[in-house]
């Protein structure tokens, strides 16, 4: 999959598909297949067109809903489903600010040429959201073909990145492993941190979240991959470490039996089970403690759901 920034390097026929794809969940999945199947069909490239930020973090910045991924995330998921390109548009006062109509000529037709789009059911776009199916319908021509999905439901429950922010909310993350298609994870790279994990006796690993907001927040047991060719397994914490004052999100990892150096390492943190909520302790040594219970928790729960 290619990934475009500059429209004007782009120049062949696309059939292609609109839309923020934040977890590039089971219905963005089947979208997907579909449109790949009609860009075979067609004889045309297949394209995922979205937006950097999304318009809701433009609109409510801090206020926007958590991410489930970011944009390196959702460039790793869309280049596993067979898309050719991930076009990505800068979303800013001038394009938040196009009519409907003009963001179809000017930038669909006139820049992207694309000549088949496929929308999901709820899909709005434009000044004001103004733009919809119905509107694209009625700008449709031969050179322009248009047509709709209906969402994707599961057991009757439509699915949705919205779901999936509730349900990770929630610490449920089999429902959300179950509307995603595969267990929640986070990407990142090792960070140098302040060391005072050293001074407790629990050396972690220091993850930047890079999101106004995180989905998830507490305690896991988790899984992580990256580091040589097996699974790791440890606990994380996803908060602002209320214990030292932290300010800034972080997704931190100890684990277990590991204590080398991988700073710079780029890893997956594959979220299994919520152990807590994250809490204030009164002393490190308070902390220490509570850290020992989420290990035993941890190291519980693989070993009843994943024996070795």
């Amino acid at each position: 999959m290619q990934v475009i920034n500059d429209l004007t390097s782009l120049n062949t026929p696309l059939a292609a598909t609109i839309g923020n794809f934040d977890g590039v969940h089971l219905g963005h999945q089947a979208l997907l297949e579909t449109l790949i199947g009609q860009a075979k069909q067609r004889g045309l490239q297949s394209a995922v067109v979205s937006f950097e930020p999304s318009p809701q973090e433009h609109f409510l910045g801090a206020n926007a809903p958590a991410r489930l991924t970011r944009l390196e995330e959702k460039v790793a998921l869309l280049g596993d489903t067979g898309v050719d390109y991930f076009i990505v548009l800068p979303f800013d006062a001038e394009l938040a600010n196009l009519p409907a109509e003009q963001f179809v000529q000017d930038i669909l037709q006139q820049c992207l040429h694309i000549n088949y789009l496929l929308i999901g059911d709820d899909f709005h776009f434009g000044k004001n959201r103004l733009g919809n199916y119905a509107l694209l319908q009625s700008m449709a021509s031969e050179a322009f073909a248009v047509e709709n999905l209906p969402t994707e439901r599961l057991y009757g429950e439509r699915i949705s990145s919205s779901r999936i922010r509730l349900a990770l909310e929630e610490g449920d993350l089999v429902t959300a492993e179950r509307l995603l298609g595969r267990p929640y994870s986070m990407l990142g790279s090792v960070a140098h941190g302040e060391q005072r994990g050293r001074t407790i006796g629990f050396p972690t690993a220091n993850i930047h979240l890079e999101r106004h907001r995180s989905p998830v927040l507490g305690v896991y047991a988790v899984k992580v991959f990256g580091i040589g060719s097996q699974v790791v397994y440890g606990v994380a914490n996803v908060g602002n470490r209320p214990t030292v004052d932290g300010t800034r999100s972080l997704l931190e990892v100890h684990l277990f039996d590991f204590d080398a150096d991988i700073y710079g390492a780029a890893l997956k943190v594959v979220f299994c089970h919520k152990v807590r909520d994250e809490q204030r302790f009164a002393s490190f040594e308070v902390l220490k403690e509570q850290i020992q219970r989420d290990m035993g928790v941890a190291k519980k729960y693989f070993q009843i759901n994943e024996p070795t």
